[in-house]
Order: C-alpha cells, then sequence, then structure tokens
C-alpha cells in the first residue's frame, strides 16, 4: 500500500457474481470502491488518508456529529448498493487496517463465519419494527380487559370492579408493556428467518420522548416480505396502547455474525 494510506472495509461478498462488480463506487473518502479477494471472498475496501482515518485523528472525528453522520452515509451507500447486486456482509463503521495483506488475513482466519454469514442473508433483507408504549392508552386497555369477566355483576359492583382494575392497571402498566412487547417480537421472529431485540434507543440521542418499549430487527425472506409487514400492520392493531413502526429495508447489519476486529 502507499504510505499514509489505510484500508477502510465496507463489507465482504463472495468473489463471483454480480457483487463482485463494483462499477463506479466510490467511498468514504471518495476514493473508488476496489475488492481485495481471497478464494471465493471478496473484501470490498477502500483506499483511504490515514491523516484522516487513522487511529488517532479518527477517533477526534467521531465526536464531530456532522462528519460522523457524512461518513456512515457513505459507508452505508457502499454497503446498500452491494447489498442490491448480491449477498453481502456488512462491517461496522470506521472498521480500517493497515495494508491488503490485513484485510486477506481477515479473509482467512473468518472464512467460515463469512461463509455463515453470507448463507444466512442470501435471499434475505434486515427490517426494524420498534414499538412505543401509550402509557394512558395502556392503562385503559389493561383495565378494561381485566373488568370485562365483571360485567355481568350489578351497576354498583362492575363500578368498583372497573375502579379497581384502573388502579391496578396504572400501577403495572410498565409490566404490561413489556409482555405486549415481548408477544409482538415472538410473533414476528415466527414471520422471519432471524430475529433480534436490540437495545432500546436513549431518548437523549434519538431526540424523541416516545416511551419505546421494543427495538426489534428482523430478517425476512425477500419473498416473505408482504406477509411480514402485514403481519406488522395487524400487530398494530391488536393491541391497543402499542404503536409499531416498519423501518427498511436495510442491509443486514444486525445479521452479519461476524465480529469486527479494530484498527
Amino acid at each position: 500500500m502507499t504510505e499514509g494510506l489505510g484500508v477502510w472495509l465496507y463489507a465482504v461478498t463472495s468473489s463471483r457474481g454480480d457483487a463482485a462488480d463494483l462499477g463506479e463506487l466510490t467511498g468514504v473518502a471518495g476514493e473508488p470502491v476496489r475488492s481485495v479477494v481471497s478464494d471465493d471472498l471478496s473484501a470490498v475496501v477502500g483506499s483511504v488518508p490515514l491523516e484522516v482515518f487513522g487511529e488517532q485523528p479518527l477517533r477526534r472525528n467521531l465526536e464531530d456529529l456532522d462528519w460522523l453522520e457524512g461518513t456512515a452515509r457513505a459507508h452505508d451507500a457502499v454497503v446498500a448498493a452491494l447489498v442490491r447486486r448480491g449477498p453481502a456482509v456488512p462491517l461496522r463503521l470506521a472498521t480500517v487496517f493497515r495494508d491488503d495483506d490485513r484485510v486477506r488475513e481477515l479473509l482467512e482466519q473468518r472464512r467460515a463465519d463469512f461463509a455463515a454469514a453470507l448463507a444466512l442473508v442470501s435471499g434475505r433483507t434486515e427490517w426494524g419494527v420498534k414499538a412505543y408504549g401509550d402509557r394512558a392508552a395502556l392503562s385503559a386497555a389493561v383495565s378494561e380487559a381485566r373488568a370485562a369477566s365483571d360485567n355481568a355483576k350489578g351497576a354498583g359492583a362492575a363500578y368498583l370492579a372497573r375502579r379497581r382494575a384502573q388502579l391496578s392497571a396504572q400501577e403495572t402498566v410498565e409490566r404490561d408493556a413489556t409482555q405486549r412487547a415481548e408477544e409482538i417480537h415472538t410473533r414476528l421472529v415466527h414471520k422471519a428467518a432471524a430475529g433480534r431485540r436490540q437495545t432500546l434507543t436513549d431518548p437523549a440521542l434519538s431526540g424523541r420522548r416516545d416511551w419505546m418499549v421494543l427495538n426489534g430487527t428482523y430478517l425476512v425472506d425477500d419473498d416473505r416480505t408482504d406477509d411480514f409487514t402485514a403481519t406488522v400492520t395487524a400487530l398494530g392493531a391488536e393491541f391497543p396502547g402499542i404503536r409499531l413502526e416498519l423501518t427498511g429495508p436495510w442491509p443486514p447489519y444486525s445479521f452479519a455474525g461476524v465480529e469486527r476486529e479494530p484498527a
């Protein structure tokens, strides 16, 4: 490699097929994207200046939110283009190696992991489902369900039952929301090839005050996308007080199945 340049990794693909055709893709430094091949695996990389993307400058730059956003968009644009051309295992942002030889070592050492990940994501796409709770609506829904069995009682007894149910629902609304989120996740996993619950997004980072109760990612067969999205819609209608938000399609970052190694 030329002195002063490092190697930024975008994704690993098969060295055969459409994904190997990189066309005129450019990366995070505006550099032409290229391949580093080891047998049947191909790492899609770009040569980037170490004065910007070396360990120390990169650590500083990642603290600059505007720089981070632009770099993340450029990285994801390459990954998304690769995924459209064929199965690809995305690498997380800021995976940088010293030279092509180090990249080949990674491919050789993790060959089985990359092969398994490529097999898993082939013909599938990642979708995200977030669930947000409405405390007031959840309390009302839970109290109504708990008091339903008392409707046949006299008016006074039924009123007292509804009131007790309302007070109980207010006290246990978080537990009930957690139970609903778990059921939603379980049913979505049954409609997907794989599913994972991610860490709930901190409102300070998202800029939203909504009460998130589920942050799920799901790897869905491309020929079952309509069934999956219809299930999300149906679940949103089935659970009062829970609002579901479907996002995607995304590159399968959550299901790459390969540990990211530091620079």
